[in-house]
């Protein structure tokens, strides 16, 4: 069905990043904008710190109302543990199996810790589609 499955033949080569210094409320605007449900977070050196979703806005939104405090900073909603990466070279059938397993909608690809990339639903789904013959 695919004619490659090398991961980097599909990947985003570009996904939309933020900075773990960033404020909530300018973070929430990028994802807006860019009609997409989460964002990869970097350091200064293109590292990969976090991902930042919808779900992880809409928590700080609703603790900002809670608490009747302001809203705070991407380092304080954004995950960061255990994150989940792909490498460019992985069987892009093995990392869309991943996802569906750990039920995750992107996978942030990295080279040498420095992030390159992102794979998501929405290229698995065009890479199925364009080869599907």
């Amino acid at each position: 069905m695919l004619q490659s499955v090398n991961l980097r033949d599909y990947m985003l080569t570009n996904p939309v990043k933020v900075r773990a210094g960033d404020n909530m409320l300018d973070a929430m605007q990028v994802i807006i904008d860019n009609k997409i449900s989460g964002v990869c977070v970097v350091d200064d050196e293109q590292n990969l710190v976090g991902i930042l979703s919808e779900l992880d806005c809409l928590r700080a939104v609703l603790s900002a109302i809670y608490n009747n405090s302001s809203i705070g900073h991407v380092r304080e909603y954004m995950a960061s543990d255990n994150l989940v990466v792909a490498h460019p070279n992985e069987d892009i059938v093995d990392v869309a199996q991943d996802m569906l397993l750990k039920n995750k909608r992107r996978r942030p690809v990295v080279e040498d810790g420095k992030l390159i990339g992102q794979i998501t639903c929405r290229q698995l789904l065009n890479a199925v589609k364009k080869f599907r013959k």
